[in-house]
């Protein structure tokens, strides 16, 4: 034993020597993160990496989060939200992505916001292992690299809000795993692949805001699709041949000049429909109205036709529904104007009995029906026969848009006050939702991260940062057909995301100025407030003033919870029905979990909640939420928080 203790010291010695890596974290990636760390020109948040951080254990931040599994990389993030430190102007890009060849096992990409430009280098091929690749909101342009068709583990892949040129090329088709494919916002052109219709297991397909043209590929084999968008192209003219377990399709803004297919009839899943802006033709289809989950319907801007009755029925969860400027005639359904103080319907531009809404006379739908029957090649041909009506009646459609939106301005305006406590609405919730722009919060173990990206926890997308377009994009610019709530500082609107999912968005204008990272710790607090009896956050955006970076709005996206209050249901019920004691207790018990969670689910815990019953809501099955929460964020804005911080 004498013998060997010097041997035992002297390898003891050489150990200690050894250069320390953190967590046992491989040498090439830990010299990659720091090459990384130095090419984003040391942000802020990462001053503090050295050679002994503990990177596979740093808490995640605003910018960047990073996870490992055992001593490798498998998911980085970095968002800028618009406000990242100045590249060095020798940045490049392909530097960026080489180092990030390093991390072979990585998973999860995510790099939004940074300021990125030039074509996306081919060296991400290299990341073989990885399932979610997210690059939005940066200036990359060019073709997209055929390198990504390596990526045979690929399950998401978002290009949004790029300047992405070309054609989608047709090996988009050869991932058999994906589920998520958006490019929307970028400058793509010609038509669109066939390729498309080997992705079986897509659920997402976002390819709006392009210069797409062409008939669509038959869809209709993608039997798990979901999310369908193809607004703001050229596409055209037939109607495209489309799945049936849709919940979200939106073709608006295109060159559709066909009638629409009888299978919308039977997509009993859909929730959401916009097909406006087009020129289709033919009658419109009455049972849309009637879709057992539909909340949103736009069919604005065509030329459909028909006669509608006041005995036509509708789904009573639609809040909103725009059958203007087309050829409609006869009388408004009575479900479309009584009993909908919860609802914006817009009618105006037809030929309707009604003295609401301006509407054009009987013969001038009638003679546009006449053409009804001519195929879209003959419509176009007689074109120039129809520019002067269309003159004129754009000329009265602009007057009655311009006076639709102002009554119905000045309607939520007047009973708004009313109707806060007492509006009803009525939703679906879509469990099993992917959305495709989030930014994750990060399991430590990577192997759950497809089942945990698939579901969302209590099956509402996981919180993230929103980039502003898309938060205007789903509100119509913050239209004011959308405004459900107002106050001294800010508004609070209806909106859907992309993938149909209702949320309710408070806009917050901040009185003082402060940079992004004085709510940095009040925004992870709320986005950990995640029980199936609190109304949860889904995520939020910083607008920042130009001058000198700091926040001049925040907007808090949440869940959006149709039922109302509890106290109204207990005072009126539903359809005549009021709570029984069990249901009542039930709440209470719920409520009670809620506020337990606020206590002693969180360190440190949130206090002093001075709830009242107007503060709990009540989701589509009936399960009570606390709305109302005290959280020290934006106590400057104290008269607008101490009312709803969550609004519903």
């Amino acid at each position: 034993m004498s013998k060997q203790a010097p041997l035992f010291h002297l390898l003891f010695l050489l150990f200690s020597l050894l250069p320390h890596y953190s967590n046992q974290l491989q040498p090439s990636q830990y010299q990659a993160l720091l090459r990384i760390k130095q090419l984003l020109n040391f942000p802020e948040e990462i001053s503090s990496w050295s050679d002994n951080s503990d990177f596979c254990n740093t808490e995640p931040s605003q910018i960047i989060t990073l996870s490992c599994y055992e001593d490798r990389i498998t998911q980085l993030h970095v968002t800028g939200n618009n406000w990242f430190p100045h590249l060095l102007q020798d940045f490049s890009t392909v530097s960026l992505f080489s180092s990030l060849a390093s991390f072979p096992d990585l998973k999860v990409l995510s790099l939004v916001s940074l300021g990125l430009k030039g074509p996306l280098p081919s060296e991400i091929g290299k990341l073989s292992s990885l399932e979610i690749m997210n690059v939005s909101s940066n200036y990359f342009d060019g073709i997209i690299p055929v390198e990504i068709s390596f990526l045979k583990n690929l399950q998401t892949l978002i290009l949004d809000y790029n300047r992405f040129t070309g054609q989608v090329p047709d090996w988009i088709g050869s991932f058999p795993a994906l589920t998520v494919l958006s490019l929307k916002n970028n400058s793509f052109t010609g038509q669109l692949p066939n390729s498309l219709t080997s992705l079986g297991n897509l659920r997402t397909l976002v390819i709006s805001a392009n210069n797409l043209s062409g008939q669509v590929p038959v869809l209709d084999n993608l039997t798990n699709l979901q999310v369908l968008d193809f607004s703001d192209n050229n596409l055209g003219p037939q109607f495209p041949s489309l799945p049936s377990k849709l919940i979200s399709l939106v073709l608006r803004k295109n060159k559709f000049y066909s009638a629409i297919s009888d299978k919308l009839s039977s997509c009993y899943q859909l929730q959401k429909l916009d097909i406006s802006l087009n020129e289709l033709v033919g009658p419109f289809l009455p049972s849309l109205l009637s879709l057992p989950s539909l909340t949103y319907l736009d069919i604005a801007d065509n030329k459909f036709t028909g006669k509608l009755s006041q005995n036509i029925s509708c789904n009573t969860e639609l809040v909103f529904v725009n059958l203007s400027e087309n050829r409609l005639t006869g009388e408004l359904p009575d479900c479309l104007h009584k009993n909908s103080k919860s609802r914006v319907v817009l009618f105006g531009g037809n030929c309707l009995s009604t003295r609401y809404q301006q509407q054009h006379p009987f013969q001038f739908c009638h003679n546009e029906a006449l053409a009804v029957g001519i195929s879209p090649q003959k419509q176009l041909e007689k074109r120039p026969y129809g520019k002067a009506v269309l003159a004129s009646s754009m000329v009265g459609g602009i007057v009655g848009a311009t006076a639709i939106l102002g009554l119905a301005f000045l309607a939520f305006k007047r009973n708004f006050d009313k109707q806060q406590e007492n509006e009803k609405f009525h939703t679906r919730q879509i469990v099993d939702k992917i959305s495709p722009a989030y930014t994750l919060k990060l399991l430590k173990d990577a192997r759950y991260i497809s089942e945990t990206i698939k579901l969302g926890a209590l099956g509402i997308p996981p919180y993230r940062t929103f980039v502003l377009d898309e938060l205007k994009e789903g509100t119509n610019n913050f239209d004011a057909s959308n405004l459900i709530g107002e106050e001294t500082h800010g508004q609070v609107y209806k909106g859907w995301l992309t993938d149909g999912t209702l949320v309710a968005i408070r806009s917050l204008k901040m009185k003082k100025r402060h940079s992004i990272q004085s709510y940095t710790h009040q925004l992870e607090l709320i986005s950990k407030l995640r029980h199936s009896h609190l109304v949860s956050a889904i995520g939020h955006c910083f607008e920042c003033h130009k001058d000198d970076s700091t926040v001049s709005r925040i907007f808090l996206v949440f869940e959006y919870v149709p039922n109302g209050t509890l106290r109204k249901y207990i005072s009126e019920g539903r359809s005549g029905q009021k709570f029984t004691w069990i249901q009542r207790i039930n709440a209470a018990i719920e409520v009670a979990r809620g506020i337990q969670f606020l206590h002693t689910g969180m360190v440190p815990g949130v206090y002093s909640n001075h709830l009242r019953i107007t503060d709990i809501l009540l989701s589509h099955d009936l399960h009570a939420k606390i709305s109302k929460c005290n959280l020290p964020l934006l106590t400057e804005n104290k008269r607008l928080v101490s009312r709803h911080l969550y609004f519903s």
